[in-house]
């Protein structure tokens, strides 16, 4: 009977939480994923923008698998236009998923009322606590040695 009721709804606090944080950091591998694109996109365009304006029968070389071969211009240019527009074509796909999370993800806090604590003030308040006690130490021994 509790299996039943873990596979339709979380247990506890708990399951809720594993699940939210599953979510988040599905969230993020999608944002760094998209990060990762765009520099290569922005390294295709790099390599465009050199090889674009010179002679198209000049000599140049490409990585291919791991095994750099030589080319002409107007046979690469063409092949890395290409994987530039794969490439945005994927960070488009990949932004269109990063919608529907954190759609879900906003779903989800709205259904478990999840509130993401902002502690900084509490932060604020026990570094201050901190450093006013560790003042008195370090004041005291420094007075009492000189």
């Amino acid at each position: 009977m509790a299996s039943k009721s873990e596979s339709k709804e979380p247990v506890n606090e708990q399951v809720v939480a594993n699940m939210y944080g599953a979510m988040r950091s599905e969230l993020n591998q999608i944002y760094s994923k998209i990060t990762e694109l765009e520099m290569e996109v922005s390294e295709h365009s790099l390599v465009i923008n050199a090889i674009q304006p010179l002679d198209p029968s000049r000599r140049c070389y490409r990585m291919i698998g791991g095994v750099l071969v030589e080319r002409t211009i107007k046979e690469v240019l063409p092949a890395v236009q290409r994987n530039r527009e794969g490439l945005e074509e994927v960070i488009a796909r990949l932004n269109e998923a990063l919608e529907k999370k954190k759609k879900e993800i906003a779903d989800f806090e709205a259904k478990y009322k999840i509130r993401i604590k902002k502690s900084e003030g509490e932060v604020k308040d026990e570094s201050s606590k901190k450093e006013g006690s560790a003042q008195g130490v370090l004041v005291g021994p420094a007075s009492s040695s000189g």
